[in-house]
């Protein structure tokens, strides 16, 4: 009798979690805020990792725990399940907690001051949903410059990456002590090692022309004042940054570099900047129409619930 009492229970616990993680996507998608967990493998391909090194069996605060490295769509960011098929599982894990029966610690990667999931989503599932502030876990600690907190989305670790590297560009470079750089913003990660791959490639190609060698600062003025400047200029002619809503000049620029390489591959090397600008545009850009029935279908698209 104990246990069929519990097993309703149990069900009647998934089920208000996964109605309550529905309620809560939807009013997250009403304020235009992010409900996901963060994907383990996304943040580890923007942050650069120092070192790797296991720290043991800790107790983990769980509102800490921001992230998965392979169920980051299968729970809310409050760990609410967001599957039906998820139940079984995650009803046997309460049933547990119920008859007090002491289960596995789970295994998490630390990285920035916050906790990612590596095995045992549906036990901080349930354990956050009965209350419990920690939980044991195994930590593996990833180091990192980067420090994040719980609140920490998707979108506001992308900024807060793409400003560590503004910074670690500006302290190697010193561009800002030379020219005005408030035309060299990026809406996504890792566009300043590609600006440094550029000033290099521009280095080495001024030193044939020169026929002797170049200094980085030269490189990286001529750079700025002769590459850089007169793309980002005819963007802004052509207005075409109109046709990239939610980009920025210095995205256009390494997209347009890379096409402007490929048709002068193609079509030989007397391509102009203005004719690769136009090329890309019209290749690429799209109407406010065209990205506001982009946006709306990708903000009411509904997953596709597994069967159980």
């Amino acid at each position: 009798m104990a246990d069929l009492i519990i097993k309703e229970k149990t069900k009647e616990d998934f089920d208000k979690a996964y109605f309550e993680g529905i309620f809560r996507n939807i009013v997250s998608k009403i304020k235009g805020k992010s409900n996901s967990l963060l994907s383990f493998s996304e943040v580890i391909k923007m942050v650069k990792i120092k070192n790797e090194t296991y720290k043991g069996m800790r107790y983990v605060p769980i509102e800490d725990i921001v992230g998965s490295e392979g169920r980051y769509n299968d729970f809310t960011r409050e760990f609410l399940p967001e599957r039906k098929n998820l139940r079984n599982r995650w009803e046997k894990i309460d049933e547990a907690h119920y008859k007090d029966i002491i289960l596995p610690p789970i295994k998490v990667y630390q990285l920035g001051g916050v906790y990612f999931v590596r095995d045992g989503n549906h036990r901080v599932s349930v354990s956050k949903r009965q209350g419990k502030e920690f939980i044991d876990a195994e930590v593996v600690e990833i180091q990192t410059d980067i420090k994040l907190d719980a609140s920490t989305t998707k979108e506001e670790l992308q900024k807060i990456i793409i400003q560590h590297e503004k910074e670690i560009f500006l302290e190697t470079t010193k561009l800002d002590t030379f020219r005005d750089i408030s035309k060299l913003e990026f809406s996504s990660p890792g566009r300043f090692d590609d600006i440094m791959s550029h000033i290099s490639g521009h280095q080495y190609f001024l030193g044939i022309d020169k026929k002797g060698p170049v200094s980085f600062e030269e490189a990286l003025l001529s750079w700025f004042d002769n590459l850089f400047l007169p793309i980002v200029s005819e963007i802004e002619e052509e207005k075409i940054i109109n046709r990239f809503i939610g980009r920025t000049s210095g995205d256009l620029y390494i997209w347009i570099i890379r096409h402007w390489d490929e048709i002068k591959s193609k079509y030989g090397k007397d391509v102009s900047i203005s004719e690769a600008v136009r090329s890309y545009s019209a290749k690429f850009g799209e109407g406010p129409i065209m990205f506001l029935i982009r946006l709306i279908k990708r903000l009411f698209s509904r997953r596709k619930y597994e069967r159980y």
